[in-house]
């Protein structure tokens, strides 16, 4: 754990800086926001933590923790300890140190925090049965918000789907979304749809019959 320290003549004013400007960490876990500093003078100065973006709200202000961060936070010289991180909680958090006594008062850093969040299962919709001759779309989207966005793959008869320019389908691996141009008989068959990122194992969701009827 790093700790901050405060010393030294040799500096002219409030230093402020983080050993670890980005940081990743699993949903659910713990989130450590390093913040180092130095001060000329002032021994006892003020530490703020806000958490930026659309608007600015204080995480840390006046020695003590505000609003749900007082029950899931705690600090350590200027570095501030998050519990039980959710992905509400990523974003660009800012350090402000505070040194009255310093020629140049007052120093800031900011530490921006990915939250990492595995697929949750996909939801699919797979019609029962469609005409033939006519185009088709079948969708899939994870249940959950996923962090990094999750890719998709398809698969008919549990055999994985791959598009190409000859094949009579498309799928966008990004949207989960399954394209025909014009069904036949031997498109039918059992579709299910599987999500994935980097974070966790890759899930699916139940095969749904599909039936082309002529």
């Amino acid at each position: 754990m790093i700790f901050c320290s405060s010393a030294g003549p040799a500096f002219l004013s409030v230093t402020v800086s983080s050993s670890q400007p980005k940081v990743e960490v699993h949903e659910h876990t713990d989130a450590v926001l390093a913040c180092e500093f130095r001060t000329e003078k002032d021994q006892k100065p003020r530490i703020e933590w806000k958490k930026t973006g659309k608007g600015v709200n204080f995480v840390y202000f006046d020695g003590k923790f505000t609003g749900l961060y007082a029950r899931r936070a705690k600090i350590a010289g200027a570095t501030l300890t998050i519990h039980s991180i959710t992905q509400k909680d990523s974003g660009e958090y800012r350090c402000e140190v505070t040194a009255r006594e310093d020629r140049v008062s007052l120093g800031e850093t900011t530490v921006t925090l990915n939250v990492l969040v595995p697929t949750d299962g996909p939801s699919c919709q797979v019609p029962s049965s469609v005409p033939a001759g006519s185009g088709l779309e079948l969708f899939c989207k994870d249940n959950n918000l996923t962090m990094p966005p999750a890719s998709y793959r398809w698969y008919k008869d549990n055999n994985a789907m791959t598009s190409s320019a000859d094949m009579p389908y498309s799928i966008d691996t990004h949207k989960g979304t399954l394209k025909f141009k014009s069904v036949s008989k031997t498109d039918s068959g059992m579709y299910r749809c599987e999500s994935f990122n980097s974070v966790g194992v890759p899930k699916s969701c139940v095969a749904q019959q599909l039936k082309v009827i002529e």
